[in-house]
This record gives C-alpha cells, sequence and structure tokens, in this order.
C-alpha cells in the first residue's frame, strides 16, 4: 500500500478513487489506516463477499489473500484486472497510471 500512497495524487489528477478492501474487520482496518495515516479509502470485507464477486483468491498456505488489482470505470465496468500469484506480484502505478490516460483520452 505504500506504493499507492507514494502516487495517490496522481490517482486523483486523472480522475480516480483508490479503494482498498481487505478480509479483515472494521476495528482492524481503522486502527490499520490510522496507523499508517493512509488517504485512500479502506472497506473492511469481514466475509469476503465483495473480494469474491471480483475474484480475489485466499490461499491459506500462502497466508491470506493474493493481491489482486481491478479498475472499474465511472460506468461500473471492469476495464483492467491484475490477479497476482504473491505480494510481491504487482503491477507498478505507472502501468495503472497509463491506462487511466488512455481510458480518460476515449
Amino acid at each position: 500500500m505504500a506504493q499507492l500512497r507514494q502516487d495517490y495524487n496522481q490517482f486523483r489528477e486523472r480522475g480516480a478513487e483508490v479503494v482498498v478492501l481487505g478480509p479483515e474487520n472494521a476495528t482492524a482496518f481503522a486502527k490499520y489506516w490510522a496507523a499508517n495515516d493512509l488517504p485512500f479509502i479502506g472497506l473492511p470485507d469481514p466475509e469476503l463477499a465483495v473480494l469474491r464477486q471480483y475474484g480475489q483468491e485466499v490461499k491459506i498456505l500462502r497466508l491470506g489473500r493474493m493481491p489482486a488489482q481491478i479498475l472499474i470505470d465511472k460506468r461500473r465496468t471492469a476495464r483492467f484486472a491484475h490477479y497476482g500469484h504473491g505480494m510481491s506480484d504487482i503491477p507498478p502505478n505507472a502501468e495503472i497510471l497509463g491506462l487511466l490516460e488512455r481510458l480518460n483520452a476515449e
């Protein structure tokens, strides 16, 4: 999430909002957000209802959920999805920012 925090203003300049979902409960989420001073939205999903709708995997042997990044446009259409194999498998912000620029040009 440090990567998202670093470029958060660039996402906002392109008309995007960053929303992070996680399987933790609301109390744990609020505590983490406060401790890390995160500028974007964090939504707890302890029942995994939303995470499952978007296809995020949970693998017990990998100690939790696999990373997923989904870009949803203003019409609520998923325009990009990346499902990682581990926490190091996350697209760089530059890739998502470039995609946002292309979408905004359409």
